[in-house]
């Protein structure tokens, strides 16, 4: 494994629901431990029902109220090019589910520019790079991030980084367009690996028996190019939230009872 990059940990629950209490109070605290220690934090979110529902969680818990969130920057591994306001967006689904209830200002969520935004898809994913960059990291001229969210597809896609396609080779570029996706809608944008990767805890969250086997090969390592979910590493945490449906695959040496 590479230095500077975390060794890969599993967190089972026994279901979905159980799950999704268990990563929100996570999410939370490590937010508040960044905030209080007067820093600030960028997360950067997810789409998908998992991820709705770990930040519809975080939204009931009583300790979100606690929080200064003004300190707090949101953005998204990956978005569809779709209008603003649409239902399959993922700004969209994190808004209703989260950001819509919190005391934060609105420039602390960068979302990408929507298709009825008078760009392009090439301009979007240029716009992204360029807000990106207005919080250069150690890492790189984006922010690293305290959390980044990623859901795992059944194919091992992560963000929208698909298997053996062009964007999960490109390392010199935040920020790519992708065309033609596998999965609808088929316009997107997406961070790159050197983005994610940067990030200080990779938080992995997926269901369902039909992950088990993308989960058991990202573990295994198998080839980022193949399998995109086993090229996510934090530089400190890179952790697998799963369920025991999706569980089936796992070593016993990589599941972490105690984080």
């Amino acid at each position: 494994m590479p230095e500077g990059w975390a060794e890969k940990r599993v967190i089972i629950s026994p279901d979905p629901a159980a799950l999704v209490e268990s990563v929100a109070p996570r999410f939370l605290s490590r937010v508040a431990k960044r905030v209080d220690d007067g820093k600030l934090a960028h997360v950067s979110l997810t789409g998908g029902s998992m991820g709705a529902a770990v930040l519809a969680a975080a939204g009931r818990h009583p300790r979100a109220g606690r929080i200064e969130w003004s300190r707090v920057h949101f953005w998204w591994s990956d978005e569809r090019f779709l209008p603003l306001g649409h239902a399959e967006r993922n700004d969209h689904q994190a808004r209703e589910a989260f950001l819509d209830g919190l005391e934060i200002p609105a420039e602390n969520i960068h979302a990408a520019r929507a298709s009825d935004d008078g760009v392009d898809l090439d301009g979007a994913a240029a716009a992204y790079a360029e807000e990106l960059a207005r919080f250069p990291g150690a890492e790189g001229p984006w922010p690293s991030f305290d959390v980044c969210f990623l859901g795992v597809g059944p194919d091992g896609h992560i963000a929208s980084l698909f298997p053996d396609r062009a964007e999960i080779q490109i390392t010199d570029r935040s920020v790519v367009p992708v065309r033609d996706s596998p999965k609808p809608p088929p316009e997107r944008i997406t961070m790159t690996r050197p983005v994610i990767n940067s990030s200080k805890r990779v938080w992995l969250v997926l269901s369902g028996p039909d992950k088990a086997a993308a989960l058991g090969l990202a573990l295994a390592g198998a080839s980022y190019a193949s399998v995109p979910a086993a090229g996510a590493k934090g530089r400190k945490r890179t952790t697998f939230f799963v369920d025991q449906a999706a569980a089936a695959q796992v070593p016993p040496e990589l599941i972490d009872r105690e984080y």
